[in-house]
Parts: C-alpha cells; sequence; structure tokens
C-alpha cells in the first residue's frame, strides 16, 4: 500500500517512484531527481536562453557540475522520503522542510518523460529577500505563526517549453499542493535578475506584490545585476478572498 504520509503525490505503478502531476499540463510532472538526469542538465544549463537568468550554475556547464548537483540533491530528496516513510503510521500529515518531487518531466505517449527542468523552494537566504524582516539568517525553518519563515524558489525550464505556461502551473501546483499544506509554507519573498519580465509575470500572477529592484544587488559570473524582488503572504491571499 502506498504510504499515506506522501500525499498529495502519487506514486508510478512500474517504479514506485512519487509524482505530483500538473493540473493545467496533464503530460507535464513533477518527481524527484535521477542519476541519469546529468546529460540533460549540461545541456540546459549551457542553452543562452537559460543561464544568463540563473546566479550559481557556471559557464559552462559540464558534465563533473552536473554530477555533483545530483550527488548533493538526490541524498537530499531520499532523506525526506526516509522521513514521510518513518512517519507512515502517523495520523497526521508529517510537515517537512522540502518536496521529494523538484524535476519537472514531460511524460510522452510511450509513457517515457523527459527532463525538462526544476522548482524547489528553499529558505531565504539573500540580504534582500530577508531585507526589513529582523531576519539576520535562516538557517532551519521556526514555523512561527507570529513570524513566519521567509521562502524563494529556484528554478528553470528548458528553453524548448518557454511560453506554454508551464512553470506558472508548475509553481501554483507546488505551493497549493506541496509548500503550503506540507512545508507550512505562509510568506515568499522571490528575486529575479533586473529585466527578466517574464519570471516577474509568473510570480505576479500568483499574488505576488512586486517589491523593489535592487541594482547591483548580486555578482553573477564576474558581472554585478540587479534584481527585481516580490513577495506573497498567506495572510495577504486570504485578505484578498474575503473581500
Amino acid at each position: 500500500m502506498a504510504n499515506p504520509q506522501l500525499h498529495p503525490l502519487e506514486v508510478n505503478p512500474k517504479t514506485g517512484e512519487p509524482f505530483l502531476r500538473l493540473p493545467a499540463h496533464k503530460n507535464i510532472i513533477l518527481t524527484p531527481p535521477r542519476v541519469s538526469d546529468g546529460p540533460f542538465l549540461v545541456s540546459i544549463m549551457n542553452d543562452e536562453r537559460v543561464y544568463p537568468w540563473l546566479t550559481f550554475p557556471p559557464h559552462p556547464y559540464l558534465p563533473e557540475h552536473a554530477e555533483s548537483w545530483l550527488n548533493r540533491v538526490i541524498p537530499e530528496t531520499e532523506k525526506l522520503l526516509a522521513e514521510l516513510e518513518d512517519a507512515r503510521n502517523d495520523t497526521t500529515l508529517k510537515i517537512v522542510d522540502g518536496c521529494p518531487a523538484r524535476v519537472i518531466r514531460e511524460v510522452k505517449e510511450d509513457g517515457t518523460d523527459i527532463f525538462l527542468g526544476e522548482i524547489w523552494f528553499g529558505l531565504s537566504r539573500h540580504w534582500w529577500e530577508l531585507e526589513g524582516s529582523g531576519k539576520a539568517s535562516q538557517e532551519t525553518p521556526r514555523r512561527d505563526p507570529n513570524d513566519p519563515d521567509i521562502w524563494m524558489v529556484g528554478d528553470y525550464l528548458a528553453s524548448s517549453h518557454h511560453g506554454q505556461g508551464i512553470m506558472s502551473d508548475a509553481f501554483n501546483t507546488l505551493l497549493r499542493q506541496w509548500g503550503i499544506p506540507r512545508m507550512g509554507v505562509q510568506r515568499m519573498v522571490v528575486s529575479t535578475f533586473e529585466g527578466n519580465k517574464g519570471s516577474c509575470r509568473v510570480f505576479e500572477k500568483m499574488g505576488f506584490k512586486f517589491r523593489k529592484t535592487i541594482d547591483n544587488a548580486t555578482e553573477a559570473r564576474g558581472a554585478m545585476r540587479g534584481v527585481h524582488v516580490l513577495e506573497w503572504t498567506l495572510e495577504d491571499e486570504a485578505k484578498v478572498a474575503d473581500k
């Protein structure tokens, strides 16, 4: 029997792999990372329509970079799944610090799938995301309802699938189905590089409010870049819904 602690994730009956299906894109799912993702990751991260908008990946992005990434995130995912398995018999759903389904894949008619990108939530660490919160840093979630943790999102998508609404659907699905109920997310502050209007539109569609633009906020591959900062809170969303 499938572990009830995986809810609302489904489980692939053939592979046993958990996944989250996007409601507006039935052929797109979120799954755990796999060792075989390396070559696809290298291709996407070297795409000139993708990497200029990302802060950390080096360029050129080499197979050893992909291997290092997989060696980090696969154990993180396995740890999350182990926590959920240990809580299998609990009567309430366990709150965890991440989602084991973070890789975006397109499922083909024959049942195979293709790596398209990634989306994940983590605690905000950039100074401009924590600015004004009174928090100097965040190491682990505190989940204080009177002083909510500040979460951020990391994401990228293969350029072949830009403009199809996939990332909006993935973000909304991850936030509503997992972030809020399974991670306790109540507040998010996100940032995009200055000029990345597409990402800003995605966040604004999700109810984020533009906070400010900060010039020369961070260095990325040897150049200083400005950032747009946007914010969302569950409390503000509830107020709008009550009107």
